[in-house]
């Protein structure tokens, strides 16, 4: 017969390991490449694969979307990119809801995303001096999974950590050596301690420039590889003018596209010369985690006349499908379907795409498709400036099942419902299998703006880069009686 202490200490054992099972999964929750808790929004298309969907329960509904309350909250400038999120995090000693842009210029604010009020406002160090100039970026910000940091750009080419708690400046590297020339247009991403970001150029392309890669340690801000789509035989920051070619930019609005079962990177890029060798402008380029091998690559058979005629492959990003598929759009008005086996290898691929299909117009392509899994099926959504088409994808193909004739920026899929901001103003609401119209929410114009919708709440910012204004507005929804 057990004595009385052996009895307690075999209890409390017990309550040990019941307390330990259930704490176990809660620490395992999130999935690597994935938000650290499915009510955020860490990053420009929510995962690091950029596929701008979710099937997380928003609140947000076919039934309630339309009755959803608006407020302008006033910027100290226009943000022409996302807004990222963060649930529940610790501001100023108070744990809210928070979102987060970076201005044109380089502002980066944190926003409670219960009453619109600014939590916290970091000006990078120069801003003056560029602030109404051509020097702009349109890169959204991202987080660390631990949503203690943000990573933010600016014009003047330097990548910026900041504390999530107060907008401290935790480190500043710079990842061009040519800030007048070289722009910081696309989203950053991270993975794996990493800070991954990429480089193009401003507008009317005047050299030298070159598209590059570049990789930071996110604890240090060091950076630690580049590769660089031009004189890609060279490592390390290069001095643009040392190159003697330019362009080649790598300016997609979502950058650099990540695998989260690999870590493999996969960027587009524009207009520039193409050996095969060392020059890769108008290509898909697979590069490995630390961006120091190349591991596939594509160009078209034209890759010539889209360099000769401005029809850049690289003005939309990577998209990952099922399995080894890719899709990429580009200004020639077509989608291309790549299978990763067929362009793997450091071996010139050009050519070889399993299918192309139209843009939704038949026009530019400057936007982030969307890819959303739903039970079985595989879908892809595009938007660009005069349509939107729904797709399926099945065995390397595209299949149409929706069009319409409302142009729209990158679209977002959360809560079953399918949002896309059309710049003309309005963002329209469908739903994703029929492409039934929902409702439009009234909004102002912008350019490349983009919503996310997480948490009982849509965001979307308002406002054109090119108009070079130092304010702007960014729209919040939320439902009816909630704060």
């Amino acid at each position: 017969m057990r004595s009385r202490s052996s009895l307690v200490v075999l209890v409390l054992f017990l309550v040990a390991v019941a307390c330990w099972a259930v704490v176990i999964p809660v620490a395992q929750e999130s999935q690597p490449g994935e938000p650290a808790t499915s009510r955020d929004w860490l990053r420009f298309g929510r995962d690091v694969g950029r596929s701008s969907a979710s099937n997380t329960p928003t609140g947000i509904d076919a039934g309630n979307v339309a009755s959803m309350q608006r407020q302008q909250v006033p910027l100290d400038g226009t943000v022409d990119a996302s807004p990222i999120y963060l649930h529940q995090v610790r501001v100023h000693g108070a744990l809210r809801d928070v979102f987060i842009v970076t201005t044109t210029y380089g502002k980066t604010i944190a926003i409670d995303a219960n009453n619109g009020r600014t939590l916290w406002e970091y000006t990078p160090r120069g801003y003056q001096t560029w602030a109404g100039s051509y020097r702009i970026t349109n890169a959204t910000p991202a987080a660390d999974d631990s949503r203690q940091s943000v990573y933010a750009a600016s014009p003047d080419g330097r990548i910026q950590k900041l504390a999530v708690s107060d907008g401290h400046v935790e480190w500043s590297t710079a990842i061009t050596r040519l800030p007048q020339r070289e722009k910081i247009a696309s989203a950053l991403n991270t993975f794996a301690g990493h800070v991954i970001a990429t480089t193009g150029g401003y507008i009317g392309d005047e050299p030298p420039y070159q598209g590059h890669v570049a990789i930071l340690d996110a604890q240090s801000g060091r950076l630690l590889h580049v590769w660089n789509s031009l004189c890609s035989d060279r490592r390390g920051l290069l001095s643009p003018r040392s190159c003697p070619e330019s362009d080649s930019a790598i300016w997609g609005r979502a950058g650099a596209v990540i695998d989260a079962r690999t870590g493999d990177i996969f960027v587009a890029t524009g207009n520039a010369r193409w050996d095969g060798k060392t020059y890769w402008g108008d290509s898909v380029l697979q590069l490995n985690s630390e961006a120091t091998q190349l591991l596939g690559n594509y160009t078209p058979e034209d890759t010539d006349r889209l360099n000769d005629t401005d029809a850049d492959l690289g003005s939309t990003s990577p998209v990952l499908l099922d399995g080894d598929f890719l899709a990429q759009g580009g200004k020639d008005g077509k989608i291309r379907i790549l299978s990763r086996p067929r362009i793997s290898g450091s071996d010139p691929h050009r050519g070889g795409e399993l299918q192309v299909v139209p843009t939704p117009s038949g026009s530019d392509l400057f936007t982030a498709p969307a890819v959303w899994h739903s039970g079985r099926a595989t879908w892809m959504f595009a938007a660009d400036e005069s349509g939107t088409t729904g797709w399926t994808f099945s065995d390397g193909t595209l299949q149409q099942v929706w069009h319409n004739g409302h142009g729209g920026t990158s679209p977002v899929v959360a809560g079953g419902l399918l949002f896309i901001y059309d710049p003309g103003g309005g963002l329209r609401v469908y739903k994703p299998e029929s492409g039934k119209e929902v409702t439009t929410l009234s909004c102002g114009a912008g350019h490349w703006n983009s919503p996310i919708v997480v948490d009982g709440r849509i965001a979307l910012p308002e406002g054109d880069a090119n108009d070079h204004r130092t304010s702007g507005v960014l729209d919040i929804w939320r439902l009816s009686g909630r704060r």
